[in-house]
């Protein structure tokens, strides 16, 4: 149900990547787009730790399948469906928007494998960004304007993000706090189950029988308020299943798919 995006060369959502560059792009602007048609066949998208407290109150929160887990915001109950917005990519009612949407089609990419500098690159094929008579413009003078400015540091914090999220999936596995989700949701006038597989939660009675000194700990580095955030947003599921029972697309089990 919950796999990590795959790593086929680009990142999720991305089709192709391209250095922005005052000089090949000294005339593109970047404009707002109304809806993400991309997201329509999405159904988890990856979420920051920054994000949980957030996003908990919209999404239920996730960990991939897999040994290298990442959390993830359900948007949908099976791949391909997502409940929150329309077939055009339009919300479909206001909710937070994990910053991973809200970053593209940017993204601070490694130009060269021999080297640690991150270059600010964006998808060409995503229409958001181009030769436009509205939007944004990107450079003036042949240096970068103030949109273009807010967009990297948008993009540092992102990956300063996705680095504090790491260290907090480290630990959960390092705490051996992970285990194999299962959710069972029996529709009323129905007498069979719909079960999904095939993410990771955090294992509640393990939890509950960590040494003091452990648990102190957790709380005092803020670890205890994320697990809890992912807690609190499974009951969030039911909510998602119903809103994809009005779709009239559901499956009665759901397994994560190969990697």
């Amino acid at each position: 149900m919950a796999t990590a995006p795959a790593n086929a060369n680009l990142p999720l959502f991305y089709k192709d990547l391209a250095p922005l560059s005052s000089v090949d792009h000294a005339d593109f602007r970047a404009r707002s787009m109304d809806s993400a048609d991309f997201l329509v066949d999405q159904h988890a998208v990856p979420l920051t730790t920054d994000e949980f407290s957030s996003a908990c109150r919209f999404f239920p929160i996730v960990f991939s399948a897999g040994d290298n887990p990442v959390p993830l915001a359900l948007m949908g109950m099976n791949e391909g469906m997502n409940t929150f917005v329309d077939a055009d990519g339009k919300l479909i009612n206001p909710v937070y928007i994990p910053a991973y949407i809200r970053r593209y089609p940017f993204l601070l990419a490694r130009l060269r494998p021999d080297s640690d500098e991150l270059s600010l690159c964006f998808d060409p094929t995503a229409g958001a960004i181009g030769k436009f008579d509205e939007g944004d413009q990107l450079f003036e003078d042949g240096k970068p304007t103030e949109a273009t400015n807010a967009i990297l540091e948008f993009c540092k914090n992102f990956e300063e993000a996705g680095q504090r999220t790491g260290m907090f999936m480290e630990e959960l596995k390092k705490a051996d706090l992970l285990m194999d989700g299962e959710v069972s949701i029996t529709p009323e006038g129905s007498s069979q189950p719909y079960i999904y597989r095939g993410f990771q939660m955090v294992d509640e009675a393990k939890l509950r029988e960590l040494r003091g000194d452990v648990l102190r700990k957790m709380m005092q580095n803020g670890m205890l308020g994320l697990i809890f955030a992912h807690l609190f947003s499974l009951q969030l599921m039911r909510e998602v299943f119903a809103e994809q029972v009005k779709s009239g697309k559901m499956q009665l089990v759901t397994e994560a798919p190969s990697a």
